[in-house]
């Protein structure tokens, strides 16, 4: 049990460890895991360890007053990686930091880092939302990177939401005009002035820009935080107002989640919802993560007179024949393994004579294949009216998940999908306090706008919301704004303006500061859907 890491336990496994067993910091070689022999080699005084818990842009610098003409091919490669991470915005890493450890937009970004120093060409490269977790002015840098590799002779694919990053593009596809099965159509291919023009769901909101709240609620109280020193924060002092929406922004690695996920004091009405993966097999799907299955089966049960279990394909209503996975693999040893439909059930995981009961004229198979919004109005009325299905499925709908099937397997989600369906979950419990850790991660630009509501909603009934933010709308939506910098690494963990977004704007005194306001202008234009939105007007 103590071989595996603590992370990988089951979740009763892991509780048990963690209270029974105490992990300190090896006394031997300090924590770097290098034998005597190795840590007693040196350069210019430092240690491979020394090294290695350096900020990577402290390393370069160090790396280049290593004059050794023996090695100068190995310090010349060596200098452009650690420059790459550093171009790349990561420069406030280091190298003995642990990758469990690193945020989704970190992670995505050191992938990219192997790329950069390439001379290959004629490459197609593939980026999955690469701007996840970037400040507004980490943004540019990275469109500079991406841009990069194009004039190198590379075709560079980026599937993004953001506006800055579809700006610079040189041929865009938008596809739509929905989501789930309303979806999956190519709307537009064209230039970025086509797609203005073009009318689809993202032209339309391209230009979409949030106004700064005319009227920020009153705090009810205040969350205190004292001599906070997670990683890199400096002492840091902050009253978080409580019953308002707050947004705590600055650049990436300026100490925003130290601040609010490893200093926030110990209480049992915070519900934390992070960028934590969801724990869950090929077998698990939005049914079964939410509860929803439950309530689900209860009511087939009760409607049929029979066992809930035969309504599970984990349990007694399973095919036999692929064992309720719907899908038979099969191993061919040589080569990646095989899964094919079960020819049994045709892929609908319960045994045929489950599917012979109904509820509402459906059998179970028919009910996971519904998308949410259709399982509004099937358990919300009639003879399939079950208020404890009805009232998931609609916190599911409100995180905009309504195009989402109810089986679907949460292998096939994207991150953005993952996270919301993690807040439509914590939706659910008794907690005052929400952490919402980049809510707008995969979020689409019309999107944006349906979690401004929730957010209003939450907050409206008697909830305080914490949110990690970077997005512009979002910020120019907050009752309050704490803004860390004003750099990354050692240059950040300091807080350097709390107040309301229109005094950020006044001031222009942050890097977060000068593009917000950038961002809601202050030509008095006409006021764009988000701006109207945030107002109070149906849209």
């Amino acid at each position: 049990m103590l071989s595996k890491d603590t992370e990988s336990l089951q979740p009763h496994v892991r509780e048990f460890v963690e209270r029974a067993i105490t992990f300190t910091t090896c006394p031997q070689c300090d924590g770097t895991r290098l034998s005597t022999a190795a840590l007693s080699s040196k350069i210019k005084g430092a240690s491979i360890a020394d090294a290695c818990a350096m900020e990577i842009r402290d390393l370069a610098g160090w790396v280049r007053g290593l004059g050794e003409p023996s090695v100068a091919p190995l310090l010349a490669k060596l200098r452009q990686t650690l420059d790459s991470f550093t171009e790349i915005g990561l420069g406030y890493l280091s190298l003995d930091r642990p990758s469990g450890t690193l945020s989704g937009g970190e992670a995505q970004r050191v992938k990219m880092i192997r790329h950069l120093g390439s001379a290959l060409t004629d490459i197609t490269y593939v980026f999955d939302e690469p701007t996840t977790g970037l400040h507004p002015h980490d943004i540019a840098q990275m469109n500079g990177l991406l841009l990069r590799l194009r004039d190198k002779g590379n075709t560079v694919l980026v599937v993004e939401h953001e506006p800055e990053v579809i700006a610079v593009a040189d041929h865009v596809v938008d596809l739509g005009p929905g989501a789930g099965a309303a979806g999956g159509a190519v709307c537009f291919e064209g230039t970025v002035a086509g797609l203005r023009a073009s009318g689809t769901l993202t032209g339309r909101h391209l230009g979409d820009r949030a106004a700064l709240k005319e009227k920020v609620r009153t705090p009810s109280g205040a969350l205190q935080i004292r001599s906070a020193t997670t990683h890199n924060l400096r002492n840091v002092d902050v009253d978080i107002p409580l019953g308002v929406l707050v947004v705590v922004t600055g650049v990436a690695g300026s100490g925003k989640s130290s601040l609010i996920h490893g200093s926030i004091p110990a209480r049992a009405d915070v519900v934390s919802v992070g960028q934590s993966p969801i724990r869950g097999s090929r077998r698990s799907n939005p049914a079964t993560y939410t509860g929803l299955l439950d309530p689900i089966r209860s009511a087939f049960a009760k409607a049929n007179g029979v066992k809930p279990a035969l309504f599970s394909a984990n349990s007694e209503g399973a095919c036999p024949a692929c064992n309720g996975a719907g899908v038979v693999y099969t191993d061919l040893a040589i080569m990646a393994s095989v899964a094919a439909a079960c020819e049994d059930c045709e892929g609908k995981r319960f045994d045929a004579s489950v599917l012979e009961y109904k509820l509402g004229g459906r059998d179970i198979s028919e009910v996971l294949a519904m998308p949410v919004a259709g399982a509004i109005e099937f358990f919300g009325a009639g003879e399939a009216r079950t208020p404890a299905a009805h009232a998931i499925l609609g916190r599911l709908a409100d995180v905009g998940l309504g195009y989402l099937t109810l089986g679907q397997p949460l292998t096939t989600l994207s991150g953005g999908e993952r996270q919301r369906l993690k807040l439509a979950t914590y939706m659910g419990q008794k907690g005052g306090i929400y952490v919402l850790d980049e809510p707008t991660t995969g979020l689409h630009l019309a999107d944006v706008e349906q979690l401004l509501g929730l957010l209003d909603r939450l907050v409206d009934s008697g909830k305080s919301v914490i949110v990690i933010e970077h997005h512009q709308a979002v910020m120019a939506h907050a009752d309050w704004i704490i803004d860390l910098g004003p750099g990354a690494g050692h240059d950040g963990g300091r807080i350097v303006f709390q107040g309301t977004p229109a005094d950020l704007v006044a001031a222009r005194s942050t890097l977060t500061g000068e593009h917000l306001a950038a961002y809601v202008g202050s030509n008095g234009s006409t006021p764009t859907r988000l701006q109207r939105a945030s107002r109070g007007h149906k849209t």
